[in-house]
């Protein structure tokens, strides 16, 4: 029965997905509704969640130091907003038949694909030769990448350059929401498949793994290629949510983002980096409706101190936990412990 298991599981997220969706409109869902601040959290929290938990793959279980994502971003929005202004309105006439909402759907799933092949030949690009080399010298390879992308972007006047560059407004959350939750269910397959304790073997011990016959090169880059994908998926569903695209998105404080999300959370546990991705988006919105602070004639606001709490918070979670909120743990193994811990042992009475 565990077939219908899944598709009541499917059918439940759609439908969850679609209440949301519709409560984000102005009319609302049965009279109620979900203002546009709130609304635009939601949607950042899920396209962090992607970011997050793609990035993971390469940090977390593979034992990677990439801080370039927010490159491979950039490369997924960009090529799918250039595919959508220049081939956007002619798709949709081709399938007006089947009405204007699908067939504006259907451009936005050809740009999510055009997005993340285009990404994912760049980390391939990048993955292969980078790859080879461990610790910090692949973090400064993948950190340059993503400055060298930014600046190419920037001078590209094709679309946009320094002006910026305005794009369909395809996705709502009913399509950030539902990739947020295909990204985790392919991450988790791949992580609890064969090859997923492959990676894990080369974060514990990558010589130990090379001795016992594990390609290192070719698992590192798959899962550079892979994670660079979903990234890329992030940045399609960003720009067509956003509707404009600059090259301030994707500095490279957004990486950095990205690996506190993953660090604070824990790296090697995919419910970690979600909880890392609500942390972290949420952090900066409850910084604001801190009041000021006067300090000796000077005034203090906690929303522009954001950038200095995010890297205590980091500072701070290093020394007490280095490993994370969950460390490689999995929420759900948790409550088992607890369920555990709590049955009576049994006895002799």
């Amino acid at each position: 029965m565990s077939w219908l298991k899944n598709i009541g599981a499917v059918v439940a997220i759609f439908a969850v997905l679609y209440v949301l969706n519709a409560m984000m409109s102005s009319a609302g869902f049965f009279g109620t509704g979900i203002n546009d601040y709130q609304s635009r959290l939601l949607v950042f929290i899920a396209i962090n969640i992607i970011l997050a938990t793609s990035l993971n793959l390469i940090n977390g279980f593979t034992g990677q130091f990439s801080i370039g994502h927010a490159g491979f971003m950039a490369i997924g929005a960009y090529a799918s907003a250039y595919f959508s202004n220049v081939y956007g309105e002619s798709i949709v006439r081709s399938f007006s038949f089947l009405g204007e909402t699908a067939a504006v759907s259907v451009v936005l799933l050809i740009a999510i694909i055009v997005g993340a092949l285009v990404a994912a030949l760049m980390g391939l690009i990048v993955g292969i030769p980078s790859l080879r080399l461990k610790g910090d010298y692949l973090a400064i390879v993948t950190l340059g990448f993503a400055e060298i992308i930014r600046i190419v972007i920037l001078n590209i006047d094709a679309v946009g350059g320094a002006t910026g560059y305005s794009v369909p407004g395809y996705a709502n959350f009913f399509w950030i929401g539902l990739f947020a939750i295909v990204t985790i269910v392919v991450i988790n397959n791949i992580v609890n498949s064969d090859s997923g304790r492959a990676l894990v073997s080369i974060r514990e011990d990558e010589l130990a793994a090379e001795a016992m016959g594990v390609n290192t090169t070719r698992y590192k880059v798959t899962a550079f290629v892979i994670g660079s994908a979903f990234a890329g998926i992030a940045g399609v569903l960003f720009a067509h949510n956003n509707k404009f695209l600059h090259t301030n998105d994707f500095q490279f404080i957004k990486s950095f983002e990205i690996i506190i999300m993953i660090v604070i959370g824990g790296m090697g546990s995919i419910t970690g980096a979600i909880l890392g991705a609500i942390i972290v988006t949420l952090l900066p919105e409850l910084l604001r409706m801190l009041p000021d602070v006067t300090l000796g004639g000077f005034t203090v606001r906690f929303a522009d101190l954001r950038l200095v709490i995010f890297a205590l918070i980091l500072i701070v979670t290093m020394i007490v936990r280095p490993q994370g909120l969950l460390g490689t743990m999995e929420i759900g193994h948790i409550f088992k412990r607890f369920r555990r811990a709590d049955k009576p042992t049994g006895g002799m009475k």
